[in-house]
Order: structure tokens, then C-alpha cells, then sequence
């Protein structure tokens, strides 16, 4: 990858502000579609999906960017920005700077619920959307985080309740209870890889207004949304992969693809919540492979 083409800058957003991206690779005389990639958190930055570049060639191009808030990104203090239709309306801001006409749109986590949004909209030139343990639904997601929940250990349990209860949960004993589940159903890895590492350091203000505390303990802006009803609207190929002990688990998988027509899931075997990073060449032949049977489809 060292030896692919990189690109990065700043694309205006509105208000004075600015997103930072990356393109890596491209330059070939004859170019494939190029992906786009949208990371999750919300509030946390592209880096831990850094692991998507390895999809990158002379001949595909892979954009990163950082949602306005995190990252290199400039970080408005103003909690009225961090909204679900000012984070949609970014990725086509994104798309249209960077003259993406047809693109392959990957969502990971809170990105594929913005990444849901956005094909909703049956923008032109969406070629194919991939669901990375993402979810159609947030109180669906937050009952089976809840679910999850009961079977971690009970002084663990009761740290969270007590902490949840007590409005203190930026207190360092809830967030190393909260740990406990991060290590089960976020990431399993030992140690954990630095590019995840640097991204969970920089997660800042966004998180905390659009999700909440905690995985399980969402009381933010995106607390209430469910487009499980609208799913028969996507109507581009998708591919939806998540991991067997995933926060994001196979009901709430099975509720988009039963919902999106055609869609193939994919289960990761080894993997939690980053089966990008989990089982990094197994996710990577498996989008191959996706793109290779879209893009022989649509021509």
C-alpha cells in the first residue's frame, strides 16, 4: 500500500467548516468504482478503519474522511450541528467535492445507519451499499446491548445501573465496567492495534450528544430512529457482514437483511465489532469478491 498514490485535504461543509479526507490509490489509465467509506462512533474518527485501504489499488480508489467534529476535521463546539441530517447531507457534500459519480458506499457501526439514510434517498450513481454491523433500528440495537448486558458479571452490572442511576457516568468506575462489554462485543483483540487505539482516544463531544455514555446507555439525538420499515426501499445491492459475537448480533443483521432485498449477510466467526480489523483478510477477500459480482452485474 506504501507505494499507492494519496491524496488528502479539506472540503468546505457549510457554516465555515471543514471535513478532512483521503483518497489512496488510483491512477491506473482505466479505473474500477471507486469506495467511500463512512466510520461510526458517532464521534469517532476514520482511523480505526484504516484496515480498508488494503482494498485500495491503481485502479481503486478508497476515500476516507472524518465526520465534522472529530479527527482532523475541524470540531465546532456547538452541540446543535450534531445531528442525523446534517451527517447525512455530508457524505453527498463529500461525494459531489470529490466527484465521485458512481461509488460503492461502506457504512461501518453508526456510518451504516447514516450510510441507510443516505441510500434512502436513491441518490444517482450509488452502486452498491455495505452494512458493517450497523443496524436498521436504535432501540432494537439498544435492547439486545441490553440483553448482552445480563450476562456480564454482577458486581459489573451493578457498577453500570448505580453510575446510570446516579447521572455519574463519566465517572472512571463506570467506564471501566463499560470496558468489560467493549471487550466482548466491540473488539477482542489483545492488545488492542494502534489505529484502533489512536481512534478511541480522540473520541470526543459528538458521541456523547448523538449516542450517549455508553453502548447500552444511548440517551442522545439518535436514541428514537428506526428505518426497519423503509428497508424494502434500498433497492442497490448490499452486502451486510457483522461478527459472531458482535454487539451488533444476528437479530438485528437478520432484521436488514431480511428487510433489503437480495442482500447477502456475511457472519465473521472470529470477530466482535470490527471484523475488519478482527479477521482483517477474510473481510477483505470477502468485499473483493463483492465488488467483483456487483461490477460485473452492472455492466
Amino acid at each position: 500500500m506504501s507505494s499507492l498514490r494519496k491524496q488528502e485535504g479539506f472540503i468546505p461543509v457549510g457554516d465555515g467548516y471543514r471535513v478532512w479526507y483521503q483518497i489512496v490509490g488510483g491512477g491506473a489509465e482505466q479505473e474500477q468504482i471507486p469506495i467511500l467509506t463512512v466510520h461510526g462512533g458517532p464521534g469517532v474518527p476514520h482511523d480505526y478503519i484504516e484496515d480498508m485501504a488494503d482494498l485500495a489499488s491503481a485502479s481503486r480508489r478508497v476515500i476516507f474522511y472524518d465526520q465534522l467534529g472529530c479527527g482532523r476535521s475541524d470540531c465546532p463546539d456547538n452541540p446543535a450541528l450534531w445531528t442525523i441530517e446534517r451527517s447525512v447531507g455530508e457524505i453527498g457534500i463529500v461525494r459531489q467535492a470529490l466527484g465521485l459519480d458512481k461509488v460503492h458506499l461502506w457504512g461501518q457501526s453508526f456510518g451504516g445507519l447514516f450510510s441507510i439514510e443516505y441510500a434512502l434517498q436513491r441518490p444517482q450513481g450509488l452502486v452498491s451499499l455495505t452494512l458493517a454491523s450497523s443496524t436498521s433500528s436504535i432501540p432494537l440495537w439498544v435492547a439486545e446491548a441490553n440483553r448482552l448486558r445480563q450476562d456480564l458479571p454482577p458486581d459489573v452490572q451493578a457498577t453500570l445501573l448505580r453510575h446510570e442511576q446516579a447521572g455519574t457516568t463519566d465517572d472512571p468506575a463506570y467506564q471501566q465496567a463499560a470496558q468489560v462489554f467493549n471487550e466482548r462485543h466491540v473488539l477482542r483483540l489483545k492488545p488492542v492495534p494502534e489505529h484502533v487505539q489512536r481512534a478511541n482516544e480522540q473520541t470526543g463531544q459528538v458521541y456523547y450528544i448523538m449516542n450517549g455514555p455508553s453502548e447500552f446507555h444511548v440517551i442522545g439525538v439518535i436514541k428514537d430512529w428506526d428505518r426497519t420499515n423503509r428497508l424494502g426501499e434500498i433497492r442497490v445491492p448490499t452486502l451486510i457482514t457483522s461478527g459472531r459475537y458482535d454487539e451488533s448480533t444476528p437479530l438485528i443483521n437478520e432484521v436488514l437483511h431480511r428487510g433489503i432485498v437480495d442482500s447477502l449477510w456475511v457472519i465473521f466467526e472470529q470477530s466482535a465489532h470490527l471484523a475488519h480489523v478482527e479477521e482483517r483478510s477474510l473481510y477483505m477477500a470477502t468485499m473483493r469478491a463483492f465488488l467483483t459480482r456487483v461490477e460485473a452485474q452492472s455492466k
